[in-house]
């Protein structure tokens, strides 16, 4: 038996244990472990697998660095791990929403968003289908306002602005879309 498929069949406290001692056959063990559920949350929230790539290299390059400190009475190495991706992709969701969107892409992303069709880039897949079923049930201010905080990353400010409404109305009209949407995201569940 080799070394490479002891790791394999190691707990994963084991892995994370043999991870801190630089043990190259537990790191791959590691990562073909772990890699489908990091790479799944990473794409979950940022929707782009390139970006997604990035962040769960970076995760597994972070979990490396950090193994000796992992505790397993804090939680499994799953959710350590997962929780190491998560505060990754937000801070890369936070990147690249810092970037401006100009007025005409913003009507643009705004059309095809709300329009018949949907967005480019999106392959019409079955969640993008489902996100935009739901805006389209949303009276049109509120969607329009969803989809200027969520998909195009203003700022409520920024929404205010954009729209030409008080501060305060956009916040209601984000809010209450988005608390919208999620009870019909619960409701299909049930």
């Amino acid at each position: 038996m080799t070394l490479f498929s002891l790791a394999d069949r190691a707990s994963d406290a084991a892995l994370v244990s043999a991870l801190a001692l630089n043990d190259d056959a537990a790191a791959v063990a590691f990562v073909r472990r772990f890699q489908g559920p990091v790479f799944g949350l990473a794409v979950a929230m940022t929707r782009d697998r390139a970006l997604a790539e990035d962040i769960a290299q970076e995760a597994f390059l972070r979990a490396w660095r950090a193994a000796g400190s992992y505790d397993p009475r804090r939680g499994s190495v799953l959710t350590w791990l997962l929780t190491i991706t998560r505060n990754l992709a937000i801070d890369a969701i936070r990147a690249r929403r810092s970037s401006p969107v100009e007025a005409g892409e913003l009507e643009v992303l705004l059309n095809a968003t709300l329009g018949s069709r949907t967005p480019e880039g999106t392959g019409g897949r079955l969640e993008t289908l489902a996100a935009a079923e739901r805006l389209a049930r949303l009276p049109p201010e509120q969607a329009r306002a969803v989809v200027l905080s969520v998909v195009a990353g203003l700022t409520m400010v920024e929404v205010a602005e954009h729209e030409g409404i008080p501060l305060g109305t956009a916040k209601t009209r984000i809010r209450t879309g988005l608390r919208r949407m999620r009870l019909a995201v619960e409701a299909e569940r049930d």
